[in-house]
């Protein structure tokens, strides 16, 4: 068994109501998850085989290793 060795994101919700959405890898982008958290709420996602890119929408805080961003919604 292969063992991912995807990078990890940290995402703390500022709000009530951030959502994530995990996107595919491929040449069709889709939707392939979706949490919704509340404020105060910390998901922690990692890019895999299978996702490519993750959408936060919201008030939120995320964190990786290259530094730390937040949203202006």
């Amino acid at each position: 068994m292969e063992q991912n060795q995807g990078e990890y994101i940290v995402v703390k919700a500022k709000d009530q109501g951030v959502v994530v959405i995990g996107l595919t890898r491929g040449l069709d982008t889709k939707f392939h998850h979706t949490e919704k958290l509340d404020r105060g709420e910390v998901l922690i996602a990692q890019f895999t085989d299978h996702t490519s890119a993750i959408k936060i929408r919201g008030k939120a805080t995320i964190m990786t290793k290259y530094g730390t961003v937040d949203t202006d919604a």
